[in-house]
């Protein structure tokens, strides 16, 4: 009988492959699974796992946590519902590389106030996050959106050559420097702006340097086929894998469009494109509020939508084209305020645009440019405007991952955020697995772990095998749940007894330890 630092008897593994549950063993020595066998093992340290599963770490394949993890690097909300690698950099959003600190910290939707921006490039970032000794570990993605303001700033125009070349540069160092992949969010801007030629660019040196392409595709509403197909020939074209980021119809009148998209998807694999999606399993989604407004409005970044708004012609039409879209791909009522900076509108965060609009004797337009008006334009929302047969058919789809789309690390209060979150993963296991029967445990976890390991080229986590790294997550199928809701999301998820990451036990007996094993993959400590 062969002695290991960890052993876990007792459980029953879903390896992460899809194949069904065996009552297996697991054997732990120096960070790697060093055995997987049916007789019981001894250990320096036995976890008994019995009427338990035993899984390979979650990896969650579109975060936003490169703007937490610096701050938080517990990663709480990520640990106690099993995942151990996020891939950040999504939505053409990333926190590098950076030229002008100002400019690409206020040029995003995502807060960066709380990052130190001591770094320029994608390994200085790497460097800084493994100094934090991170929970959990990161896969990097380089973000369009960083690209284009290192280059272009937050203009609304076309790079000529000299430029798009910089550009791609920056994408190939990126990959150089470790990065996984390189993501564009055509709602945001600067990215926006980008024509299909500067994409196709940008896809094809991603391409070439061996990176992933995800996109946030450039329409979710009523055009969302016509997105879809834009990335498909922007893939196809340049040779990418790709990456369709949180596959969703919103709206009411585009509810059921996304049988179409998968189709889409279906369709190109035929073809050969190596193409899949990804979903998290709520009606809601979570962005910028400034994402609603027109893209003219937001050319030139915050200030210069400050200086629209003082406008009263440019901000009768800006609020005139936001009411256009209400009641055909906004619902008023559902746009409610997540988060903001200190200011008139603190205490609104949980209240709609149309709830805000009616104390105040205004309509939800003008309150929504009241509230950009006076938090700088750095207003975070929940939008609630989802079908749940959506989620439901997405989530089913085998080409499909679970991914969270989210960036709270912690259960420190501030605001009312989006509970994915804290809930993703096991609101999957827990309401589409056991209450509802979506998904079969072994499916829903492929989905959480072979598939997203497979769309980054992480060949030593996603399956439990031998000599495979011990990202090992372990938890109860039947009392696994989120507790997080939209009124109240500061609630961890419950269900799961034991986290290892790189073999180091974060999680015992549904704990946390205070030891982490995290790292940035592909980058020296």
């Amino acid at each position: 009988m062969s002695s290991y630092d960890i052993v876990i008897n007792g459980g029953d593994v879903v390896d992460g492959t899809g194949a069904p549950a065996q009552r297996l063993n697991v054997g732990i020595t120096d960070g790697r699974i060093a055995a997987l066998t049916a007789g019981r093992l001894s250990g320096d340290r036995e976890i008994d796992a019995t009427g338990q599963v035993v899984t390979p770490g979650f990896i969650d394949l579109h975060s936003h946590a490169d703007y937490a993890l610096e701050s938080r690097p517990a990663a709480d909300t990520q640990i106690a519902q099993g995942v151990t690698t996020l891939v950040t950099g999504n939505c053409g959003h990333s926190p590098f590389p950076v030229e002008d600190v100002d400019l690409v910290r206020g040029s995003g939707v995502l807060d960066g106030r709380e990052l130190s921006w001591s770094w320029r490039d994608a390994e200085g970032y790497g460097q800084t996050i493994n100094r934090t000794a991170p929970a959990v570990n990161v896969a990097l993605q380089v973000g369009h959106n960083a690209v284009r303001v290192a280059v272009l700033g937050d203009e609304d125009r076309a790079p000529n050559e000299e430029e798009l070349q910089r550009m791609c540069r920056l994408v190939t160092d990126a990959a150089r420097q470790g990065a996984v992949g390189f993501s564009t969010g055509l709602i945001y801007a600067p990215g926006l702006f980008a024509d299909p030629t500067e994409v196709r660019a940008l896809v094809k040196a991603a391409a070439s340097a061996g990176l992933l392409y995800s996109t946030h595709v450039r329409n979710e509403t009523s055009r969302l086929i016509e997105a879809v197909r834009e990335a498909i020939e922007a893939a196809a074209a340049a040779g990418a894998r790709l990456e369709i980021s949180h596959l969703k119809a919103m709206g009411p009148e585009n509810h059921g469009a996304v049988v179409e998209a998968l189709a889409l998807i279906d369709e190109a694999r035929a073809q050969g494109l190596d193409v899949t999606t990804d979903v998290y399993p709520y009606t809601a989604s979570s962005t910028g509020l400034v994402s609603r407004l027109p893209a003219w409005a937001i050319d030139g970044g915050a200030e210069a939508l400050l200086q629209r708004l003082a406008d009263p012609a440019a901000r009768d039409r800006i609020a005139t084209e936001l009411r256009a879209r209400f009641g055909r791909d906004i619902d008023p009522e559902g746009v409610v305020i997540a988060d903001l900076p200190e200011g008139p509108y603190s205490a609104s965060t949980g209240r709609s645009i149309a709830e805000i609009g009616r104390s105040e004797g205004t309509d939800p337009a003008e309150a929504a440019l009241r509230i950009l008006e006076q938090h700088h334009a750095n207003v975070m929302i929940v939008n609630h405007a989802m079908s749940e047969d959506d989620v439901t058919t997405v989530l089913r789809h085998p080409w499909c991952a679970v991914a969270s789309d989210g960036w709270v690390m912690t259960t420190e209060r501030r605001g009312r955020p989006h509970p994915r979150s804290f809930g993703t993963f096991a609101r999957v296991l827990g309401r589409y697995v056991r209450e509802q029967g979506v998904l079969s445990i072994e499916e829903a976890v492929r989905k959480m772990t072979s598939l997203p390991a497979s769309r980054i080229r992480v060949s030593d986590r996603g399956v439990l095998s031998l000599g495979m790294a011990a990202d090992i997550a372990v938890f109860d199928p039947d009392t696994v749940i989120d507790h997080s809701t939209f009124d109240e999301p500061w609630q961890l998820s419950t269900g799961f007894s034991t986290v290892l990451v790189n073999g180091v036990p974060s999680l015992l007996e549904g704990e946390r330890t205070g030891a982490t094993g995290g790292r940035v993959l592909g980058m020296a400590n």
